[in-house]
Parts: structure tokens; sequence; C-alpha cells
């Protein structure tokens, strides 16, 4: 079984009342998620930046 399946399972037995801490929860996995990709695009930008600020590149996108 995967592991959402067995996860909605889990869900489906637990009283209501645990509801909105689940979701708070998987609130903050979600926000975790998009940090590491925020993240890892911050960290690409240093070392890409010397092939984006360069003459060849500004001329190839000139007519954009």
């Amino acid at each position: 079984m995967l592991a959402k399946e067995t996860l909605h399972k889990e869900i489906d037995t637990l009283p209501d009342e645990y509801a909105g801490e689940l979701l708070d929860f998987v609130n903050y996995l979600k926000g975790k998620l998009r940090r590491e990709k925020m993240e890892v695009t911050i960290l690409s930008e240093s070392s890409l930046r010397k092939d984006w600020l360069s003459p060849e590149e500004d001329e190839a996108w000139q007519n954009l």
C-alpha cells in the first residue's frame, strides 16, 4: 500500500478534534518545502549570475 493511501486511512480514524492540528502540520510541511526550494533557488543564483551577466547573454536576450 502506498504511503499516501495509508495516511488517508489513518486520518480517517482520527477524531474530528484533531483535524485542525493535522492541518497545521500539513501547512508547516508545505511551508518547509517552499523554504527549501527557495533556498536552492537563492544558492543557485550566485553560481549562475556569472553566466547571466555576460555580454553574450545580454546580446542573446536583447530582442525580447
